[in-house]
C-alpha cells in the first residue's frame, strides 16, 4: 500500500551515519511492503554491504553510479559530472515510474557540494516529487535552501571518529 503523504528528508552533517540512517529507513519500509529505490552517487565502484543486503529484500532496489576511485572535491573529472548526471536521471526515472514509494538519493548532497550537480537540479526533483512519495537525500553540506524546503532535516555531528586514531574503514561497519 503506497504512502498517503510523502515527505522530504535530509540527512546531512560531518558525522557518520547519514547513509546508515537512510538504509535503516529502507529496511523498516521493506518490512511494511513499501517499495524503495536507492540511487547512490559517487559509489559505483565500492563493494558495500548494502549492495549484498538488498538481494534479500524483494521490495528494495539499488542503482550505483560513479567511476572507480574517490572524487576530488575541488578537481572533479569530466566522468564524475557524467556519472552524477546519470544518477540524477535514474532518480528522476524512478520518481516518475509509479513503482517506487520511497526514493533515496544517497550522497546526492555531496555531489551537489562538489559541484557535480546544481541546486536547481536538486530543487527541481523536489518540485517534481509526487505527493505520495517519500524522498530522502543524504550527504555533507546541505545548502540552507534545501533544508528550508525539506520536511525533516537531521544533522549528524562528528564528535569522535576511529579514523582520527588511524583506524581504517571496516567491512560491514563503514561499508
Amino acid at each position: 500500500m503506497p504512502l498517503e503523504k510523502g515527505l522530504v528528508q535530509v540527512y546531512t552533517g560531518d558525522g557518520k551515519g547519514k547513509t546508515t540512517a537512510a538504509l535503516g529507513l529502507a529496511l523498516r519500509a521493506a518490512g511494511h511492503g513499501l517499495r524503495v529505490h536507492i540511487v547512490q552517487f559517487m559509489k559505483g565502484w565500492m563493494e558495500s554491504g548494502e549492495q549484498q543486503a538488498v538481494a534479500y529484500l524483494p521490495t528494495v532496489t539499488l542503482a550505483r553510479f560513479g567511476r572507480r576511485g574517490f572524487v576530488h572535491p575541488k578537481h572533479p573529472r569530466p566522468e564524475d559530472f557524467a556519472q552524477a548526471r546519470l544518477a540524477l536521471e535514474e532518480g528522476r526515472r524512478a520518481m516518475h515510474s509509479e513503482e517506487v514509494d520511497i526514493l533515496i538519493l544517497d550522497e546526492a548532497i555531496t555531489a551537489l557540494s562538489f559541484g557535480l550537480l546544481s541546486l536547481d537540479d536538486i530543487l527541481g526533483l523536489l518540485d517534481e516529487r509526487p505527493p505520495h512519495m517519500e524522498l530522502v537525500l543524504t550527504g555533507r553540506d546541505a545548502p540552507e535552501e534545501l533544508c528550508r524546503r525539506a520536511d525533516l532535516v537531521t544533522e549528524m555531528c562528528a564528535r569522535k571518529h576511529p579514523f582520527e586514531q588511524g583506524i581504517e574503514a571496516r567491512r560491514g561497519i563503514e561499508y
